[in-house]
This record gives C-alpha cells, sequence and structure tokens, in this order.
C-alpha cells in the first residue's frame, strides 16, 4: 500500500462562550460552549507503510512520541479497524501553541483520524471517529463533527451552530495554563445557569451581543496575570475573552482592516494574529455522517 496526504489543516477552535453547569459524580465538569473553527492551523503529512509501524518521523517539543495524541489516535484507529498490518509515517508541523486553549493537540489527533481513515481505507463513519475520539479527549469529537457546534455535556454533544464571518485577533500571552489547574481550583463556578442553543445570538448579533463569558477566565487570570493583562488590553477594542482553559486571549472583528488596525498597535511583547471564521472543517468531506 503506497499513498500519502501532505500538508493535511489541523485547525484551531475558539470558545466564544464556556460555561461549567455541574460537575459528574466521576469528577468531570458538565459544560457548554459555542465551539468556532479558524483558519489558523497545524498541518500534518502522512505517509502510509505496510509493516505494521505507526512512525512520528520529527521531534514535537515537549510531545513524546509515546504520548502524542497523534500516534496514540492512529494506534487506536488501527485497532478498531483489526487491520494489525496498517502504518503510517507521521509529520507533526506545529503551528499553534501548546496550553493555548485552541485545542491544537486535539485538533491534531481529529486530523489523524479523518486522513488516515481515509488513507487506510477502513471505511469508518463520523460518527464512530468521534466515539473513538471522546476515548482520547473531550474536544477531539467536536473537530471530527466538522463544523462549527454548540456544545453540552463534557463536549461531546454537539449541534450544528451557524456563526458570523468574521475575523479575530488572537493574543498569545506567553505563559502555559495546565488544565488541572483550572479545573481542581476552588474558585472555579460551576453553577452557571444552563442555556438553550436558542438563547445563543444569530449569526448577524454574535459580535456585537457579548452573550455568556468563559468561567474559567476567572481562575486562569488569577494564576496568570500574563492573560488578565491581555483581556484588558484587548478589551478596549471589543468583547475579548480568554478561550477554552487558556492562554490564549481574543477579539472578534466584522472587518479585516479592523483587526489589522488592532494588530498595528499590538504591544510587542505578545505574539498575537489574525484568523478569518471558518463554517467547516477543511476535511469534513472525508468521511460520511
Amino acid at each position: 500500500m503506497s499513498a500519502s496526504m501532505l500538508a493535511c489543516p489541523a485547525p484551531a477552535k475558539l470558545n466564544l462562550f464556556l460555561h461549567v453547569t455541574g460537575r459528574r459524580a466521576d469528577g468531570y465538569h458538565l459544560l457548554q460552549s459555542a465551539f468556532q473553527l479558524i483558519d489558523r492551523c497545524d498541518t500534518l503529512d502522512f505517509r502510509v507503510r505496510d509493516d505494521g509501524q505507526i512512525l512520528r518521523t520529527n521531534d514535537v517539543t515537549g510531545v513524546p512520541a509515546e504520548t502524542d495524541l497523534v500516534i496514540r489516535a492512529a494506534r487506536l484507529l488501527r485497532e478498531a479497524a483489526g487491520r494489525p498490518e496498517l502504518g503510517a509515517d507521521i509529520s507533526v508541523n506545529k503551528n499553534l501553541p501548546m496550553g493555548g486553549g485552541l485545542g491544537g493537540g486535539s485538533s491534531d489527533a481529529a486530523t489523524t483520524f479523518l486522513v488516515l481513515n481515509h488513507l487506510w481505507q477502513t471505511g469508518m463513519s463520523r460518527s464512530r471517529l468521534m466515539e473513538l475520539g471522546l476515548q482520547l479527549g473531550a474536544d477531539i469529537p467536536f473537530f471530527l463533527f466538522g463544523r462549527n457546534a454548540f456544545a453540552e455535556g463534557v463536549g461531546e454533544t454537539l449541534s450544528p451552530l451557524e456563526t458570523a464571518n468574521c475575523w479575530f485577533v488572537v493574543i498569545e500571552p506567553g505563559v502555559f495554563v495546565p488544565t488541572s489547574i483550572i479545573f481542581s481550583s476552588n474558585q472555579l463556578t460551576r453553577d452557571s445557569k444552563v442555556v438553550r442553543i436558542t438563547d445563543f445570538p444569530d449569526a448577524t448579533n454574535q459580535i456585537d451581543s457579548g452573550f455568556g463569558r468563559n468561567d474559567l477566565e476567572m481562575v486562569a487570570t488569577r494564576h496568570f496575570p500574563e492573560i488578565a493583562e491581555a483581556v484588558k488590553w484587548l478589551s478596549k477594542f471589543g468583547n475579548a475573552r480568554m478561550t477554552g482553559s487558556g492562554a490564549c486571549v481574543f477579539c472578534a472583528f466584522k472587518q479585516e482592516d479592523e483587526a489589522d488596525e488592532v494588530l498595528k498597535q499590538m504591544p510587542s511583547r505578545w505574539k498575537s494574529w489574525k484568523a478569518k471564521a471558518m463554517q467547516e472543517h477543511p476535511l469534513a468531506h472525508l468521511t460520511s455522517a
């Protein structure tokens, strides 16, 4: 078997809001969120092998190959397919910061599921891939879902959501936020009122509505003043907030030139960039429902 797919995108996500509504008996937190795909991506290269070896062919700082979600996803897919002879060489080209709340590792894993399901011709449906992805991480099913979504449960219950076609300015405050610090904090709000998908503003009003908040932001900013500084600075231009469990901070703009103007004023101590909203995952076509 000889096949390859190169420069496969693994897009970032933003949480347009993130509410913690409760906690299950097993300790997992119940969430509600709006997941937004953006066109800032990692990229991955895949080359099929027929000797059963699954190898990451490059180093990723801070991520040993054996614990990389990409390798774990490939092995899980092969196991589920019952095809021990399947293998792949995988190169992971990181562009998204780790510990940034952008879902980079989860997106890399989802792209691995999508591409190898296609190259290995295992024929698994999107829903089956989402089941496998949930075994590795709560954000992975979203990236396999194929489009923006209203999320509930631990993040795995997804409904399609139309979002604004806008631009985002994103700041990387330069700190790594361990998720465990946020979710174990006594200061974390765990009883936000449950909302319905119909409560979320339609695409024409999302930028101006300032709907919701990120319940994790208060904890993160107390532990990491760099995040608080980024939120305060970006809030001069609109409704700025942290994404996920941090550390990245974002603000939405209706026009690209508005985003450009903000970037021109950005303090040099931060890495920052703009990204365009996407409605669908660029690899959604690789699998059926």
